[in-house]
């Protein structure tokens, strides 16, 4: 029997994906002010749509969960119908689309909420870099804490982005709870300091995961919700020191539910927390009977290597597939990959540094 390569078909969500390849989320700020996904958006996402499977950038659940300039939402029946015109555009290229979910919580300014502190799990500063704002760059804020009417309203925002989705035509949605963005947040015992239901343990902290869980089971069925951790993950101050204890908890957690996937952060591309050992799919393998993603600073050689040893059975592609739209092409056919650009365009207006990547000429 044959080891499982990228290049093989994948039975998903009750259908099928042409490839193992993934296109991670990756945040672009293309969406303008108002947030409504637009046709520049769907000719990037057309385009890579070379991938079996597409997950979104990171979009806002509401306008609380905003913390990024021109990122997109899915909190109005407008940008729901501009992600309509984007999934249509995906399926037209047989590839399946993921709406990734988003809540900024402390990552996040008081510039996007006209004045308001954003929220987190306790009032803990994100110490760190500097936050670009609608008004330039600024130190972070101390959030307030969220109160319980705050959980409870978030948790239905959640609700309300998954049936969006589901109306925009998505094929599935994930859960982000990871890179230190609000349910991160409620997960890390460094951020989150709390002393009622929702801080303390590792099962009060997983408490508002759970909710958000359970509220997107109200609208799709399990097998096609995911969610995104990151274990070892630095980025936005994350990092505590039950880290081990604490995702083991949520791997059999999100089992438990009988999610899709799981994706996993388990590169160090994104930084490492240092506070022991690194997790690795092997970890969570025997925790989770769905589909794994792996993600991170993964090459052809490691993501084939993952996935024929069986820890993984897809791998999200980030950075390369922002210069390389036809990246499984490349990689089938040992094509030279573009070199990854600078930062410069990542996150700019306009068609530079986003469309304008062509795909390999002899």
């Amino acid at each position: 029997m044959s080891q499982t390569t990228l290049f093989d078909s994948l039975a998903f969500a009750g259908d099928n994906l042409k490839n193992r390849f993934v296109l991670a989320p990756l945040t672009r700020g293309r969406a303008g002010p108002t947030r409504v996904p637009n046709a520049l958006m769907a000719e990037y996402y057309s385009q890579r749509s070379t991938a079996g499977l597409l997950i979104t950038e990171a979009t806002t659940v509401s306008a609380q969960g905003n913390g990024w300039v021109n990122s997109p939402g899915i909190y109005t029946t407008e940008m729901r119908d501009g992600w309509r015109a984007i999934t249509d555009a995906v399926h037209a290229k047989g590839s399946k689309m993921i709406l990734q979910m988003w809540h900024c919580g402390r990552a996040s300014h008081s510039d996007f909420h006209a004045g308001e502190l954003p929220l987190s799990a306790s009032a803990v500063k994100l110490e760190g870099d500097q936050i670009h704002t609608p008004e330039g760059k600024k130190d972070y804020e101390v959030p307030r804490p969220m109160t319980i009417d705050d959980i409870d309203r978030t948790v239905d925002d959640y609700r309300r982005a998954a049936q969006y989705a589901m109306e925009a035509g998505f094929d599935g949605v994930e859960i982000h709870a990871a890179n230190g963005y609000l349910i991160n947040q409620f997960l890390d015992g460094r951020s989150n300091q709390r002393d009622d239901e929702y801080g303390g343990s590792i099962e009060n902290r997983m408490r508002l995961l759970k909710r958000v869980v359970e509220a997107v089971l109200t609208v799709w069925s399990p097998d096609k919700v995911g969610a995104r951790i990151s274990p070892n993950g630095v980025f936005n101050d994350m990092g505590c020191d039950d880290y081990q204890a604490l995702f083991t908890a949520v791997a059999k957690t999100l089992n438990s539910y009988k999610l899709g996937y799981l994706h996993v952060m388990d590169g160090l591309a994104f930084g490492f927390h240092e506070r022991g050992e690194p997790m690795t799919l092997s970890d969570f393998r025997p925790l989770f009977d769905g589909l794994i993603i792996g993600n991170c600073g993964y090459s052809q050689e490691t993501a084939e290597t993952a996935l024929a040893s069986g820890q993984a059975d897809l791998i999200a592609f980030g950075r390369p597939y922002i210069s390389n739209p036809d990246l499984p092409q490349r990689m089938a056919n040992d094509w030279p990959l573009a070199p990854a650009d600078d930062m410069t365009y990542w996150y700019t207006d306009g068609a530079k540094g986003y469309t304008d990547y062509p795909t390999y000429q002899a």
